[in-house]
Formats: C-alpha cells, sequence, structure tokens
C-alpha cells in the first residue's frame, strides 16, 4: 500500500543541488513541520544539516557515512537514518533513489 500525506501544502519551486542529480519538494504538515520528497541519481554527495534530519529511503541503492562514523552504511531498497544538526553525512548513491526527509 502506498503512503500517502494528506492536507499539506507543497512549494512548486524545486529543491535543486549538485548540477540537478539531486532534488527535492518541500511540503509543509498540518503542524507546520516540513519535510521534503526528492529523487537523488548515482553520484558521490556530501550534505549539511541545520535541524536534526531523519532520512526515510523509500527504494534505492546506496551506501551512507554519518557524522563520527568511519564505516558505511549500506541500504538497498528501504532504509531510515538520522543525522544529527549541524553535522555533514556523505552518500554514494548508485541507482536512483527516492527519498523522504523530515526535519525535526
Amino acid at each position: 500500500m502506498a503512503q500517502q500525506l494528506q492536507n499539506v501544502t507543497v512549494e512548486k519551486n524545486a529543491n535543486i543541488y549538485f548540477d540537478g542529480k539531486v532534488t527535492s519538494r518541500t511540503v509543509w504538515l498540518q503542524d507546520g513541520s516540513k519535510l521534503t520528497l526528492g529523487i537523488m541519481l548515482p553520484g558521490e554527495y556530501e550534505f549539511g544539516t541545520d535541524s536534526l534530519e531523519v532520512m526515510d529511503i523509500l527504494s534505492g541503492d546506496l551506501k551512507v557515512l554519518l557524522p563520527g562514523e568511519t564505516l558505511w552504511r549500506e541500504i538497498s531498497g528501504r532504509g531510515t537514518f538520522t543525522v544529527p544538526a549541524k553535522s555533514s553525512f556523505k552518500l554514494e548513491v548508485r541507482s536512483v533513489t527516492d527519498y523522504c526527509c523530515s526535519y525535526v
């Protein structure tokens, strides 16, 4: 069954990173919190965070290196990881990856 978001506001303008290889749309929930829904194309990326982020990988194949860790985590298909606020993390995306990022 597909997961749905109801009663939300979606910003039409895309968030575009790394020459268009990573894109997302911002979704505002009724309680004022936000998340982004996006796609990452194969490549190597490093992202910084302002707030705590929960990355829900909906489909794809990637490795993630979280702050303070030396071993890459593998995600094939679905998976979730959390990134602390005011930090950065690295991704090696091996196939088109669909994701949802929640900001806490």
